[in-house]
Formats: structure tokens, C-alpha cells, sequence
């Protein structure tokens, strides 16, 4: 299991949020916390660490007054740590090469990918195309319904019809080198993870998947390793001292780096 740190940005500023209570018609979002520094000052501090893998989030609609502005928080972020971070946020084939050539590792796509119900191959394949496959990773965000998880989008706002099986994983890792999983119900609430959904994945042998939502304390990543059968890496974002929590981000790195750790 591996740590991957986040920058989440919202209206130019880095802050940690509650995932659902994101909306794009007034820009608004619940928040637990938000930084003085910037976004830069954080992939400085993931590069002195050597932590690789974190995610650069934007997470204001391209049509948003505030767009620019994070846009521009990110590409300094990117630019701070070239190679060691991903960027996602309104991600298209008219945009990939600039976040890459800015120094992002890897870009995240979802909506461009899941809308209207249904996946767009040939948008997938364009993008595998622009992008390479070794650059993508694809947000299968999801959130739980009677008969299992299905996947939403446009900033965890909207829900499609898409269930998450071990099958669509194993269709859809064609075409990217990792998935970042949310779990949108628990997002943000630091009250634990979603017990249900990371039994599953675990069960899933494939590319590398981050899961993220929900980790609050130590107990939480002793779990996620139990459940996950170790397959998992994870990200925490409000619960980092560094984001206003309580857990140290060292010893977060040397609990994931720690295999013998498994009691709870």
C-alpha cells in the first residue's frame, strides 16, 4: 500500500472539502479547511518526501470565474514537482498535452469519459491517443445504490447508470495505468472508510487503484490494508495534520511503507 497525497484546489485555493456538497452554479462547497499557502508550497513538500503519485485536483467547471485562477495554482503545483504528480479536472484531448508538458506525470479523467449514462470508447481512445496509455488514469468515482456502486461525475455532481464490477475495471484497464476510486458518500467526512466498496476492490486483481474517502485515523489504514488485501494505496486529505487533522503525514508514510503492520 502506498501513499498518495492530494492538492485539491477550489476558487484558486487549496482547501479539503466535503466531496457531495460541491456545486458549480454558485461555486460553492462546504469546507474543513483552507490553506494560506498555495498549492506549489505543497508539491514542494510531497518532492522533498519523494512521494510520487499524489493528485492535483481541480476542482472548478471550465465555464467557473474562478477557472483560471486554480487552473493556474495547478500548473505551478505541476511545475514544482515535475513527474510526481497527476492532474485531474476537465481533462479533454484539446487540454492533456499542456497539463504533461507542464509536468504532470499523468492526467485523471472521468466525465469526459462517463456522461450521459454511458461510456464514451471513442473519447477514451482519443484520449489514449493523445495522452498514452501510460498517462491516464481513469476516476471511477462512485457512489452506493441498492444494487451496488455506480459511478458519478462532473465533481461527484451527477449520477450515471454505470455500475462499478470487476469486469468493467478489468474492460476499461485497456486503456489506463491506474484508477482513482472515491468513495463519494464517505468523501471528506473523516468518519471512516467505505467498508463495503474496498472489500470489493480488493478483490480485484489488476492495475494500481488509489481509494479515496473517509480515512480518519490510524485504525482506518490498518482496515483499508486488512480489507483491501494490501492491493489498495490510499490518499487522506483532511484528516493530514497538514490539512487541519489530527494524522502525521510522516508517520502515515511509515505506517504504508510498514508491511508488518496489520493489527488494528
Amino acid at each position: 500500500m502506498e501513499f498518495r497525497p492530494c492538492i485539491d484546489i477550489h476558487n484558486g485555493r487549496v482547501k479539503q472539502i466535503v466531496g457531495k456538497s460541491l456545486s458549480d452554479a454558485d461555486n460553492h462547497a462546504n469546507e474543513n479547511f483552507v490553506a494560506k499557502l498555495d498549492a506549489a508550497y505543497y508539491a514542494r513538500l510531497y518532492k522533498s518526501l519523494g512521494i510520487r503519485g499524489g493528485h492535483v485536483i481541480m476542482l472548478n467547471a471550465a465555464e467557473s470565474e474562478y477557472y483560471e485562477k486554480t487552473k493556474k495554482e495547478a500548473l505551478a503545483a505541476l511545475s514544482a514537482w515535475r513527474g510526481g504528480l497527476q492532474a485531474g479536472g476537465g481533462i479533454t484531448p484539446e487540454n492533456v498535452e499542456m497539463f504533461l508538458d507542464a509536468g504532470a506525470s499523468h492526467v485523471i479523467v472521468t466525465s469526459y469519459i462517463f456522461s450521459g449514462g454511458q461510456i464514451h470508447y471513442d473519447r477514451l481512445k482519443e484520449l489514449v491517443k493523445t495522452a498514452g496509455k501510460e498517462h491516464l488514469v481513469l476516476d471511477v468515482s462512485c457512489k452506493k445504490k441498492r444494487d451496488g456502486y455506480v459511478i458519478v461525475t462532473d465533481r461527484w455532481q451527477n449520477e450515471t447508470q454505470i455500475t462499478v464490477t470487476k469486469a468493467l475495471l478489468s474492460d476499461l484497464a485497456q486503456y489506463c495505468d491506474e484508477f482513482l476510486i472515491h468513495a463519494v458518500d464517505v468523501e471528506g467526512k473523516v468518519n471512516g472508510i467505505e467498508k463495503e466498496l474496498v472489500s470489493y476492490l480488493g478483490e480485484w486483481e489488476g492495475i494500481p487503484v488509489t481509494y479515496a474517502g473517509g480515512v480518519h485515523n490510524y485504525e482506518d489504514l490498518c482496515l483499508l490494508r486488512e480489507l483491501g488485501k494490501d492491493r489498495l494505496h490510499v490518499t487522506i486529505g483532511s484528516a493530514l495534520q497538514i490539512f487541519g487533522g489530527s494524522m502525521e503525514l510522516d508517520r502515515v508514510l511509515e505506517y504504508c511503507t510498514d508491511k508488518k503492520r496489520t493489527n488494528r
